[in-house]
């Protein structure tokens, strides 16, 4: 994606979505990107819909009412959520000079156009679109590495949308996600990412809809190579989304421990790590001599103990050493090396 990859081994791609909570405000959308970016993001992510192309007439004149609408109909209040195209451009320059990448959600085909234009390194899907097998078609043709979320999807679902995408190429992350706003903890279903990644020979990530943080950081321990998690300034403004976001000192908290999380996964194969070669020679045990041995003694295992320190013959070699003699008086408690005997 861009100048970095993704998958098994390389950094966990932390993004930002900031969708809808700029409110149709560019300057609280600029204030996010600042805000993502001092919490340790990756990546922010914005979303891009033709309110007119994404829902019917009857549903966009249907009454919107409540704290958290924008209009008095569901068309004025999803319009009044957008930000223009030529605030896109803007967004796509703060982005860069923060240092973040810079990510949108195009619910449509006219969005996802825009999204080509922009010059996004990659293209992130809805769980929204992934039954829409026509709008992943005209989006997988561009080439770009995507990003899917499956939430309100069964497995067949799934495997029809990924089979949609790689009739065009494979760089896919398939992300778990549960479409619930907040999804309780019984609804993640974090086991889906082995199942995914053993099923479809892809990278896999994690977009988070939950409350609270430890879900992520276990998510990065099953293998999500890409953690999306909503961001808000205030969870108090108004808005459909706020309420099941982080704020900024969550984000900051939820990334810490992704990047410990990852830290911690280290390697695969078990070997002595470089601090623990002290306390290796400090703890372990060495065949110790039990009594006085004198000088030509065969030794036999009754004149042996083991204690630390690890710096004699290890204790694993106890049959390497019964059977030979004493090159030299032994004292009690002494360590055994090899110089000591014949």
């Amino acid at each position: 994606m861009g100048d970095r990859w993704l998958g098994a081994g390389e950094p966990v791609l932390v993004i930002a979505e900031i969708g809808l909570n700029p409110n149709g405000d560019l300057g609280l959308a600029l204030e996010l990107i600042d805000l993502a970016a001092e919490a340790g993001a990756d990546a922010v992510k914005f979303q891009k819909r033709e309110v007119e192309l994404c829902f019917t007439r009857a549903a966009l004149d249907a009454p919107y009412p409540g704290r958290n609408s924008f209009g008095a109909t569901y068309g004025e209040h999803k319009d009044a959520l957008e930000l223009s195209p030529q605030d896109y451009d803007v967004l796509r320059a703060r982005s860069a000079e923060r240092g973040v990448v810079f990510l949108v959600t195009p619910f449509d085909r006219v969005s996802a156009d825009l999204v080509e234009t922009l010059g996004c390194p990659a293209i992130k899907i809805a769980s929204h679109n992934l039954t829409n097998l026509p709008r992943l078609d005209h989006v997988a043709r561009k080439r770009r590495p995507i990003l899917l979320s499956t939430g309100m999807a069964d497995m067949s679902e799934v495997e029809a949308a990924i089979a949609t995408i790689r009739r065009h190429h494979d760089e896919l992350v398939l992300l778990q996600c549960t479409s619930s706003y907040p999804a309780g903890v019984d609804e993640l279903h974090l086991n889906v990412l082995t199942t995914y990644r053993e099923r479809f020979g892809c990278p896999v990530g994690y977009s988070a809809h939950e409350t609270v943080d430890a879900t992520l950081h276990a998510a990065v321990a099953l293998g999500a190579c890409v953690v999306e998690k909503h961001f808000t300034r205030d969870k108090g403004l108004r808005g459909p989304d706020h309420a099941a976001s982080f704020d900024p000192a969550e984000l900051a908290r939820a990334i810490r421990g992704i990047r410990a999380v990852s830290a911690a996964l280290g390697g695969s194969t078990k070997a002595v790590t470089a601090g623990e070669w002290k306390n290796r020679e400090k703890h372990h045990r060495s065949l110790v001599s039990a009594v006085d041995i004198a000088r030509g003694t065969v030794i036999e295992p009754g004149r042996l103990t083991t204690k630390a320190p690890g710096t004699g013959v290890p204790p694993a070699r106890l049959g390497d050493v019964v059977g030979r003699r004493a090159r030299v008086d032994i004292p009690a408690d002494t360590t055994i090396v090899e110089t000591l005997l014949t």
